[in-house]
């Protein structure tokens, strides 16, 4: 595994997660996060030889620490641009609930991310 190219592969994920504080919307951040996922896929596929599912993986694990630690540091900001999660997240803890959330949903795109890399392992040529 080259952590280094993970490492770059997850860099959308926290332009991402800087942006969805303030700028990117509810409605339009699955258009966006597809893709990137769709580009993250196609690099895996590009640069490695194989285990492309774990390189999606990872990649979508690393987005998770992103996006997960920069709306828990802005909850305030975040939750203000975005009504429609505070109103999920009202609870005495909303940062503890967006720990858990991003966890899970860290989980269920890595194996998304896992499964797109993993098609475009076998429909794009490798360049190793």
């Amino acid at each position: 595994m080259n952590l280094k190219f993970l490492l770059q592969l997850s860099m959308p994920g926290l332009v991402m997660a800087l942006a969805t504080v303030s700028w990117v919307s509810s409605s339009a951040e699955p258009y966006v996060w597809i893709l990137i996922f769709l580009w993250v896929g196609y690099m895996i596929a590009k640069n490695t030889g194989r285990k492309h599912f774990l390189y999606g993986f990872i990649v979508s694990i690393l987005n998770s620490f992103w996006v997960t630690g920069v709306h828990i540091a802005f909850a305030d900001t975040y939750l203000s641009h975005h009504p429609q999660e505070a109103a999920m997240l009202s609870t005495e803890s909303p940062r503890l609930l967006m720990l858990m959330t991003g966890l899970l949903i860290g989980i269920v795109s890595g194996i998304v991310l896992g499964f797109i890399a993993t098609i475009a392992g076998k429909l794009i040529p490798n360049d190793r």
